[in-house]
């Protein structure tokens, strides 16, 4: 079968699911959009990949405007199309677009289409109730007019692909009831993190000697900052814990959230505030090796319908994770069910710093609940059993 994965963002577990299928004799060309501020995957050729397999960068040849609306809109539909014509040439026999804009995975679906293709919407969120929600608050009626198109052109996408995979029970009630979504051509695929690409690793490691943090007690953030974050929930940590002369929190990511949190930091004299760009992929392990606690955000609005991925990862390093979001978030019940951290309700701001506080008053509990965390992503991050449900998906959809 030849497969075309059209993963915009670039993440580390669309591309071991494309390098798994290849392995199993599947034509795979894996796609991601070059110029998206994300934590990217191992997107280059490795050694050992099969014959079967090429990964592939689609660009603009330009900055993308994650922050200006309507500039961004246009750069998503183009995008799109770059996806499309890829894909085209390619001659997919079955297309599954993950991580994408409703405006650009809605061009690349027609192009599907048209040429007899079958697409598999890979929904990692439900984008248009996060944007209405989000953007309410923010906005108030534009917000929710913005809301209310790109709930149009979500349950278009929805309705007319051929299969939809979801990664939480918890989004079938929201396509049933709000897109009007034949529940059966939606398939549950819990996420996961690569457990080749990402392990434990010494706190002492080249990267945090480099960084200064090898001696340091670090409590660190890694991954993308949006609407979706609470950065005040970061300041607060670095208030609460700037008596702590050895402690850092360290931030890796980029955009205007993050230059709010370097601003911030020299704002309120918080020199324990670090503020770093994204690394490279290779350094991962060694990042997320440094933390003694790693932290986790999400607003309440997101509850649902959004799954944070780096939650996976950090559960795959071996290290504690304090996470303020909803109680109900499946984030929040894997935490809970596998004893790898621990998770504070959003508003709960004084208890969201108690977690953190306590992992690094406690080095031995945190110690525990990390070895917790690797053994759940160990006993449930196997990539082999998910290219497995996706062949299924693949051959369900044909029928």
């Amino acid at each position: 079968m030849r497969i075309a994965v059209a993963d915009y963002s670039g993440h580390a577990f669309p591309v071991s699911l494309s390098r798994e299928l290849a392995r199993r004799g599947h034509k795979v060309l894996h796609l991601h959009f070059v110029e998206f501020q994300s934590p990217k995957g191992r997107l280059e050729a490795m050694s050992n990949d099969p014959v079967t397999f090429a990964i592939e960068p689609i660009s603009l040849g330009q900055p993308f405007a994650k922050h200006e609306f309507i500039r961004r809109r246009k750069q998503e539909i183009e995008i799109g199309r770059r996806f499309a014509a890829r894909v085209k040439t390619f001659n997919a026999d079955v297309v599954v677009g993950c991580n994408m804009p409703l405006d650009t995975i809605r061009e690349l679906q027609r192009e599907s289409f048209s040429r007899g293709r079958k697409f598999i919407f890979w929904q990692q969120d439900i984008y248009s109730i996060a944007i209405e929600r989000i953007l309410s608050r923010r906005l108030g009626l534009i917000g929710r007019l913005v809301g209310r198109y790109y709930r149009g052109i979500e349950r278009q996408v929805l309705r007319a692909s051929n299969a939809v995979v979801v990664i939480s029970d918890d989004f079938t009630s929201y396509l049933k009831r709000d897109f009007d979504v034949d529940i059966d051509r939606v398939h549950v695929v819990e996420n996961w993190a690569s457990l080749e690409d990402i392990s434990p690793r010494p706190k002492d490691n080249p990267w945090s000697r480099a960084m200064g943090l090898s001696n340091k007690d670090v409590v660190l953030y890694t991954g993308t900052l949006g609407m979706k974050h609470d950065p005040k929930l970061i300041v607060a940590v670095a208030e609460d814990l700037r008596t702590r002369p050895n402690t850092e929190i360290v931030v890796i990511s980029e955009g205007p959230v993050a230059e709010y949190l370097r601003e911030a930091a020299t704002f309120r004299k918080l020199s324990n505030l670090k503020i770093l760009g994204f690394q490279p992929f290779e350094d991962y392990c060694n990042v997320l090796a440094s933390a003694d606690v790693l932290l986790a955000i999400l607003e309440k609005e997101s509850g649902a319908f959004c799954v944070p991925s780096k939650i996976l990862s950090y559960m795959c390093a071996g290290r504690p994770i304090a996470m303020s979001g909803p109680l109900d978030n499946l984030s929040a019940r894997i935490l809970r069910e596998s004893g790898g951290g621990v998770i504070v309700d959003s508003a709960n701001v004084m208890g969201f710093l108690a977690a953190v506080r306590g992992f690094l008053d406690d080095s031995q509990s945190g110690i525990e609940v990390g070895y917790a965390g690797r053994a759940y992503a160990e006993a449930s991050f196997n990539v082999a059993g998910k290219a497995d449900r996706f062949e299924q998906i693949f051959d369900v959809s044909k029928q």
